[in-house]
């Protein structure tokens, strides 16, 4: 997989939303239950339940947004001792949970700091440049439309799943697919990892199409030995979303710079 690091096509505007989307993504997780001592990888029994017991009810779980019902034992945080042991104690849920705003909360859900970082890493290289294009308001309701349908996509092909599902990363997805739609000939800055770290410039749709065919391929469980534990579909989803979205914007969409070829290292630095 490649990293991409940094993109050569200037914003005419400050992305207030995008920073504000990285800032709220940032807090959210450093204030969420229990990751403190995941994070330094000492989480006690009493954390873990207490964070799967915010997740059940912070989390979008897709046969809640399909059938529209909670279950009827959720995890209470607190932790009890059963016939097999230490565990996590359920119970009737004492809240009242919305599944259609429970996708809204998802989106700023991480279960680590990788999943956080990935996810605001390629936030910031291309959400500033959609969010120059649509504007600081149609912008955030495209972030949230196309996270929405991420998630309601990957509830449909995965209707009876009691699994939580988490992270921006459909949202992103959509950022994604209207990045590859607008600017297909901008320049990217990757690390390829070739027994060192590699720098190269690709153009746009090499980077971003080679991600989606990735996304494809783990989705059907090609590539990977637990496709389950990532939403492949929804960032397939999202993406497409963001595709759609933002094609009717294609025509009055300013060209990146050109780029000129392949280059790595200290040569295509001193490109202009």
């Amino acid at each position: 997989m490649v990293i991409p690091v940094h993109d050569v096509n200037p914003a005419r505007r400050t992305p207030v939303v995008t920073y504000a989307l990285v800032g709220v993504n940032v807090l959210v997780f450093l204030f969420m239950p229990g990751l403190s001592g995941s994070v330094a990888g000492d989480s006690s029994l009493a954390q873990l339940c207490h964070l799967q017991a915010f997740l059940d009810q912070y989390a979008a779980v897709p046969q809640e947004l399909i059938h529209h019902r909670m279950p009827r034992l959720v995890p209470t945080g607190d932790v009890g001792v059963g016939a097999q042991g230490p565990g996590c104690v359920v119970g009737p849920p004492g809240y009242d949970k919305s599944p259609e705003l429970s996708v809204l909360t998802a989106m700023f859900l991480h279960g680590g700091w990788l999943h956080l970082l990935g996810n605001m890493l390629f936030l910031m290289i291309f959400g500033n440049n959609i969010e120059d294009r649509m504007g600081h308001v149609r912008f955030a309701l495209f972030y949230l439309v196309c996270g929405y349908a991420a998630s309601y996509g990957f509830a449909l092909l995965n209707a009876d799943s009691g699994d939580p599902l988490i992270g921006a990363s459909g949202a992103i997805a959509g950022v994604l697919g209207a990045y590859l739609v607008l600017y297909p000939k901008a320049r990217v800055w990757v690390l390829v990892p070739f027994l060192v770290f590699l720098p190269l410039r690709l153009p746009a749709w090499l980077v971003l199409g080679f991600w989606f065919v990735l996304q494809a391929l783990y989705s059907s469980g090609e590539g990977v030995s637990a496709a389950g534990t990532v939403a492949y579909a929804a960032h397939i989803v999202g993406f497409l979303a963001g595709m759609l979205l933002a094609w009717p914007l294609k025509p009055g969409t300013p060209p990146p710079p050109e780029p000129r070829g392949l280059l790595f290292g200290r040569r295509a630095r001193h490109v202009r």
